[in-house]
């Protein structure tokens, strides 16, 4: 008996639209539409945060056909306005993610924009001044956020979407000296509790494109930046490939993706 063919799923992250960015990004994703089964987007999806913004990439998304799942980025929040651009972009159809869960095509998919906070034994404890008491505190409750996220799926095939790294390999490649702002092993945990096929971020613009967590899941960066310096003769998104679900199914399965 014939199988079905995996799932595509085309991850892009740190898009960066301008208020001038009218016609600049509807080619590329036309293309990830024509690729993929769906379209994942990895935060910083505007620049500054801005309405106008938001209404650009809007207007740039509406050429894609297939489902579309975002989280938001740091630079959303920059003029704090982050529900403006949710809104925005769910009056698009958007499904923007912030510690909820959707299934697309049979396959769930659990996303929040993740924080800071650094990896493993560098990671900042919460200890001392308020000011430090409260950075920690916002990591441990975007971990909880896609812990929650994660809890709520009851599909065999799952995708964790993210801003921020959950692990400190797709971070390398980058200065040393800012990991602890480029993503926090606390959200690696969720992963390890609530196993997952895949996970893809952004955030890590000079990072590494892809790691595994401590139990073997891959996690892709999928920066916007990042891909097109290492795949100049490619479209910048990643598509990863997701084993249509089986009868029998008691893990999670992956293929390979390719950028």
């Amino acid at each position: 008996m014939a199988t079905e063919r995996p799932l595509r799923f085309a991850a892009i992250g740190d898009l960066h639209c301008t208020k001038d960015a009218a016609g600049s990004l509807r080619g590329l994703f036309a293309q990830a539409s024509e690729a993929a089964d769906a379209l994942l987007l990895c935060g910083d999806l505007t620049d500054y945060g801005l309405p106008e913004e938001a209404k650009v990439l809007a207007d740039e998304l509406s050429v894609v056909s297939v489902p579309i799942v975002a989280v938001l980025g740091n630079h959303d929040y920059e003029s704090g306005v982050p529900d403006v651009v949710r809104q925005t972009l769910a009056g698009a159809g958007v499904r923007v993610l912030d510690g909820e869960a959707v299934e697309v095509h049979g396959v769930g998919i659990a996303g929040a924009k993740g924080f800071a906070g650094g990896f493993g034994r560098g990671s900042l404890g919460a200890w001392g001044e308020p000011a430090m008491k409260a950075f920690v505190n916002e990591a441990i409750q975007e971990a909880l956020k896609l812990e929650s996220a994660l809890a709520k799926l009851r599909t065999p095939r799952r995708i964790a979407l993210l801003h921020y790294s959950p692990i400190v390999g797709t971070a390398q490649g980058e200065p040393p000296e800012i990991y602890p702002f480029l993503g926090s092993s606390r959200l690696e945990d969720p992963l390890v509790r609530y196993p997952v096929n895949a996970v893809v971020h952004g955030h890590a613009h000079r990072g590494a494109p892809e790691g595994r967590t401590v139990n073997g899941v891959p996690v892709y960066n999928v920066a916007k930046p990042l891909l097109q310096r290492l795949y100049p003769d490619r479209p910048a998104f990643r598509v990863v490939e997701i084993e249509a679900a089986r009868a029998d199914d008691a893990a999670p399965v992956t293929s390979p993706s390719r950028p």
